[in-house]
């Protein structure tokens, strides 16, 4: 398999791998299954993904993750507004 492929399918991946939990959650207004020490710790690792993709100029690197920063940050948003505290 082609590097450049591999390289692409894996970022596409890991960018929309949380999309579908942040539907669910909006749907159901519902983030009791969620994690906020999960979500923290994974929005700092994509975090330094991006500024490692910016360290070494990788594009793809800093797209796919930024991406996901988004998706995350999202998530971490709907968690701050329906959970019950």
């Amino acid at each position: 398999m082609n590097d450049n492929l591999l390289g692409i399918i894996a970022g596409v991946l890991t960018s929309i791998y949380m999309i579908p939990q942040l539907i669910k959650v909006v749907r159901e207004k519902n983030v009791e299954d969620i994690s906020l020490l999960m979500l923290l710790i994974l929005i700092s690792g994509l975090s330094l993904w991006v500024w490692y993709g910016f360290v070494k100029n990788e594009l793809p690197i800093i797209l796919s993750n930024s991406f996901a920063v988004l998706v995350n940050i999202s998530l971490l948003i709907c968690y701050m507004i329906y959970h019950k505290k």
